[in-house]
């Protein structure tokens, strides 16, 4: 028996947390005693009040005395005194990766979405596609969807559709019917030593499906493709550059959003309008309409469920407009992510694009952005911001101004910046109505952007 099975009450440390909320919202669903606690209101704590969770803020143990478990995140240090405390009443403990594996046995189809970009935004589109269906999963986002009011959807069938999480191999305790990999990037190499030990990563996440389930492959990257030898599995395909599922005819309106041609094994199905922009959208469209299929969603409905949506919080998400200029930030912190999230930019209407870019954490900036940094072409000028430390601690072995020299070396367009306020003084001095300025990086720059405003 799990320990979830095992436990009446359940206590989250770190409850404000996207991946945490919901769980802890699953959890109490299903019928558990849920308490919870975090250092600082979130975008997601509002939705614990609906759902009758009792939370502290602040680790003060005010719930915790009476549990069976504690469920921790990632963040959650053992020095914590919630953690500390709990060792010393011998409760048991578990991370949160932990428990959504186990929550995933509960189900008989688990659709798990991986791959290291776009996972969020497939994920995001599925939620609306259940929302217009009689599917009725229960879903689980690393992003907030405004429409849900956070990362959660609670449904009453035997389907759980999440997000599958790579950082330090995380997803390898789940228990998918369904496994669909987008595409498979040098990224988290704080954990992963190098390609290679990914690769195997994804491998072992691919064995996690039973014979006779199915496998979601990303026709577009080599490294996904490479993976669908194994012929226990039944293979569905999708991409751009082609497989079973394909996009013709694509045009952009002049907003940058696309409108394609759908096209399954030779056989078009219909037009499909999407209301995010970008070419990379277009495959992340083609990954859900390959899950949509796959679980015998009217086409009707994919395609209404891709016109309304927009995109989820920190996907080139727009933050307002000051003197004219237009800002808008993303989540990106990866080559490949800003290099499609300025492609998307570019479809839009704009004089001038500038970026701000903050990276985080030192062992990325070090391994990801100190050489061939093409990733920026696009904009006019990068405006390269002191570096975030993440979970780190800066070593001196890499800064900022090493990123803005390696951006300088591939496309000459970087200035070290510093601080957030000298970015705005410099957008102040030289952005001009008609200007777009796109903020990137998955530390405290969607915060930090507020100052731009």
């Amino acid at each position: 028996m799990t320990q979830i099975d095992s436990a009446d009450h359940i206590h989250f440390i770190g409850i404000g947390g996207c991946s945490m909320n919901g769980l802890a919202q699953i959890l109490k669903k299903q019928g558990h005693i849920v308490t919870g606690s975090d250092r600082e209101r979130t975008p997601f704590t509002d939705s614990l009040d609906g759902a009758d969770i009792p939370y502290s803020i602040g680790h003060t143990g005010e719930y915790l005395d009476q549990a069976d478990l504690v469920i921790y995140s990632a963040a959650i240090k053992p020095d914590n005194p919630e953690r500390c405390r709990a060792e010393e009443l011998g409760i048991s403990q578990i991370e949160r990766s932990i428990a959504l594996g186990q929550i995933s046995e509960r189900f008989s189809r688990v659709v798990a979405i991986a791959g290291c970009h776009g996972k969020t935004t497939i994920t995001s589109m599925l939620a609306i596609a259940n929302k217009l269906s009689d599917v009725d999963a229960t879903m689980h986002i690393g992003g907030y969807v405004d429409f849900l009011a956070g990362g959660v959807c609670i449904g009453d069938s035997d389907l759980f559709i999440t997000e599958a999480c790579e950082y330090v191999e995380s997803f390898l305790t789940l228990h998918p019917t369904i496994a669909l990999i987008h595409n498979i990037d040098d990224d988290h190499l704080d954990y992963y030593r190098d390609m290679d030990h990914i690769v195997s990563a994804y491998k072992r996440f691919l064995r996690l499906l039973p014979e006779g389930g199915t496998f979601l492959a990303c026709a577009d990257d080599p490294r996904v493709l490479s993976l669908c030898n194994d012929k226990k599995h039944k293979i569905i395909t999708y991409g751009l550059t082609g497989g079973d599922i394909t996009a013709n005819h694509i045009q952009f309106d002049k907003s940058g959003c696309a409108c394609f041609t759908l096209r399954y094994r030779k056989t078009d199905w219909g037009t499909v309008t999407l209301g995010v922009p970008g070419l990379h959208n277009v495959v992340n469209a083609l990954g859900c309409a390959a899950v949509c299929i796959e679980l015998g969603m009217p086409f009707e409905t994919y395609i209404e469920a891709m016109r309304v949506f927009r995109n989820t919080k920190r996907r080139l998400e727009f933050y307002g407009e000051r003197d004219g200029v237009t800002v808008f930030h993303d989540y990106g912190h990866h080559p490949s992510e800003i290099r499609a999230t300025l492609n998307a930019a570019e479809l839009m209407p704009y004089n001038r694009l500038f970026c701000v870019f903050q990276c985080n954490s030192y062992t990325r900036a070090q391994s990801l952005f100190r050489s061939n940094v093409t990733c920026f072409k696009p904009a006019e000028v990068v405006l390269v911001t002191d570096i975030y430390p993440g979970r780190e601690k800066d070593s001196g072995i890499v800064h900022a101004r090493d990123i803005t020299d390696a951006i300088n070396r591939a496309t000459h367009n970087a200035v070290y910046i510093g601080s957030f306020e000298s970015a705005r003084d410099y957008l102040s001095s030289h952005a001009q109505p008609g200007d777009l300025v796109v903020t990137t990086g998955s530390g405290d720059v969607y915060r930090q952007t507020q100052k731009l405003l």
